[in-house]
C-alpha cells in the first residue's frame, strides 16, 4: 500500500494493505522520528486490533522504547492520556469504518495528532525501513528492519511492553470531572456505540453521572464493529429513542471520537446542529474565545448564517479534525468541529471525543430545561445539502481535471450566493467528494447530478458511494 499518511493516519484493509510487517515497520520508524522513552498504544474493537496492536508494539520495543498497553479505549481517551502523561501515542484504528479495515493513527507528546512535517518524515523514515525499490520496481522484503547505520537495542536496552488497565479509568475520571459536579438525574438516555471502543466507557460514565441510560450495539465481537449501527447508520437509534420515550440518544462511531444526537422524535441532529448550539451556550456564559467557532469547509451554510447573525464569526478550515484543532490553537479559540461529529472542546481536550460531547449535550439541555428538538431548532436552520463520493482511480487527479472545474464554476454561476459547492479528493479512500447546497433540496439535487457526471467523464467512473 502506498506510504502516505491521510487525513486521520495510515489506513487500509488488516493484514493485505496494512499488514502485520508494515505495522511493525512503522513502529520502528515512530520510535526514530518521534523519539520517546515510552509510548502509550490502544486499540478499538477490531478482530484485526491486537494483531496491529501487538505488531506496532513489537517495532516500538525492538528500537529501545517502552510500551504502555492500554487496551481497548477511545481514540480521545489515548490522547487524553498522552496529554495527561505527556507522551507520545498511536492508536490502532480505522475510526468509522467497517471492520475488514485497520489505521493507526499517532499523537505526538501531548495528545495532538502530528504536525504535516512530522508525518513526512515519519513517511521517508518508514520507506526506509520497509526497504527501497529494487531496479525491477519491487520493494525487497523488509531487509532494513535492522539499520546497519543504527545501534540496535540488545539485552536490557530492548523495550518493555507492559499492560496499563488503569488507563480506561483515568479518562472515565475525566469525563465525569468535565461536568465539575452537575449531573444529568433526570435524563433518559439511549446510546448507540457501534460495538466499538465506547462500549466500554459510554454506558458507565452516564451511569455515574445519574442518568437514565438504555444501550444498544454494546456487544463487540470483532465483525460487529459499524455495521448497520452506530454514526455512519443511526437509524436504529432513531427507532430505540423513540420507542423507548428517551429524551436524547447519542451515536458513536467505532472509536468513539465522533458523535451524532437524536432528539425524542427520533431526528437527527448532526454536527453543524450540535457546534451551533454549543457556541451559543458558550457566548451566553462568556466562555467562548474570541467568539469565534472553527469549523471545516463541509460546514453548512445554514449554520454561518445562524451564527454571523448572532455575531460569533466562523473559521473554516479543510476536512479534518487536526485542521480544525490547528486553528483553534493557533487563534487561541475554544470550540471547533465538524458536521461529522468530531468536536473539540480545547479546554477538555486535544481532539475530537465523541463521548465527553455526548456529555456537554447532556448538560446543556438539563441547565436550559429544554428539548434537543426546540433547542437545536432554534440554533440553526439547514439548508438543503446533497453530498456523493464517486469513487475514482486516483483522486489526486481532481485538481487537474478542467473539465470539472468548468462544470464547478457553472453551478456555482447559477447557485450564486444562495448555494455553495465543494469538491474534494478523500484523504482516506479512493473516492471525490462533491457536496452541493442550495435554497431547494431539488436545485442541491440536480447540481449535484451534474457535477459527478464531469467527475466520472474525465476520471473514470469507478462505481458510486454513498457517505
Amino acid at each position: 500500500m502506498s506510504l502516505k499518511f491521510g487525513t486521520d493516519g495510515l489506513r487500509g484493509v488488516a493484514n493485505a494493505e496494512l499488514t502485520p510487517e508494515l505495522v511493525l515497520a512503522l513502529g520502528r520508524a515512530a520510535a526514530r522520528v518521534v523519539p520517546a522513552p515510552e509510548f502509550i498504544v490502544g486499540r478499538d474493537t477490531r478482530l484485526s486490533g491486537p494483531l496491529l496492536q501487538a505488531a506496532l508494539s513489537a517495532g516500538l520495543a525492538s528500537e529501545g522504547v517502552r510500551v504502555a498497553d492500554v487496551g481497548v479505549i477511545p481514540t480521545p481517551g489515548l490522547a487524553w492520556l498522552s496529554a495527561r502523561r505527556k507522551l507520545p501515542a498511536a492508536m490502532i484504528s480505522a475510526s468509522h469504518n467497517r471492520y475488514p479495515d485497520n489505521g493507526v493513527k499517532l499523537f505526538g507528546a501531548g495528545g495532538t495528532k502530528l504536525s504535516d512535517p512530522v508525518e513526512r518524515a515519519l513517511e521517508a523514515e518508514l520507506a526506509r525501513v520497509v526497504g527501497e525499490p529494487t531496479a525491477s520496481g519491487r520493494t525487497a522484503p523488509l531487509p532494513a528492519l535492522s539499520s546497519p547505520d543504527l545501534e540496535a537495542a540488545v539485552g536490557a536496552s530492548v523495550g518493555r511492553i507492559d499492560p496499563d488497565p488503569a488507563g480506561i479509568d483515568e479518562y472515565s475520571g475525566h469525563l465525569v470531572a468535565a461536568l465539575e459536579g452537575r449531573r444529568l438525574d433526570g435524563l433518559r438516555c439511549v446510546l448507540d456505540c457501534a460495538s466499538g471502543a465506547a462500549s466500554h466507557v459510554a454506558p458507565s460514565v452516564l451511569a455515574r453521572l445519574g442518568a437514565d441510560v438504555s444501550v444498544i450495539a454494546d456487544a463487540p465481537d470483532g465483525t460487529n464493529i459499524n455495521d448497520g449501527c452506530g454514526s455512519t447508520h443511526p437509524e436504529g437509534l432513531q427507532r430505540a429513542v423513540v420507542a423507548a420515550g428517551a429524551d436524547v440518544g447519542l451515536a458513536f462511531d467505532g472509536d468513539a471520537d465522533r458523535v451524532l444526537a437524536v432528539d425524542h422524535t427520533g431526528t437527527l441532529v448532526d454536527g453543524d446542529h450540535l457546534m451551533a448550539m454549543f457556541a451559543v451556550d458558550l457566548q451566553e456564559r462568556g466562555l467562548l474565545a474570541s467568539d469565534t467557532v472553527v469549523a471545516t469547509v463541509m460546514t453548512n451554510l445554514g449554520m454561518l448564517l445562524a451564527l454571523e447573525a448572532r455575531g460569533i464569526r466562523v473559521c473554516q478550515t479543510s476536512v479534518g479534525d487536526r485542521h480544525v484543532l490547528a486553528a483553534i490553537e493557533e487563534g487561541g479559540y475554544s470550540l471547533g468541529g465538524e458536521q461529522s461529529g468530531h468536536i473539540i472542546f480545547r479546554q477538555l481536550a486535544t481532539t475530537g471525543d465523541g463521548i465527553l460531547t455526548g456529555l456537554q449535550l447532556l448538560d446543556l439541555l438539563r441547565r436550559r430545561g429544554r428539548s434537543l428538538a426546540e433547542l437545536a431548532g432554534e440554533a440553526m436552520t439547514r439548508l438543503p445539502q446533497e453530498l456523493v463520493s464517486v469513487a475514482v482511480s486516483d483522486p489526486e487527479q481532481l485538481a487537474s481535471a478542467g473539465v470539472v472545474w468548468q462544470e464547478v464554476a457553472a453551478v456555482e454561476a447559477e447557485l450564486g450566493r444562495a448555494g455553495r459547492v465543494l469538491l474534494r479528493a478523500s484523504g482516506t479512500e479512493p473516492v471525490v467528494r462533491v457536496m452541493v447546497e442550495a435554497q431547494s433540496a431539488d436545485q442541491a439535487r440536480a447540481a449535484v447530478d451534474r457535477l459527478c457526471s464531469a467527475v466520472r467523464r474525465q476520471l473514470g467512473d469507478a462505481g458510486e458511494r454513498t457517505p
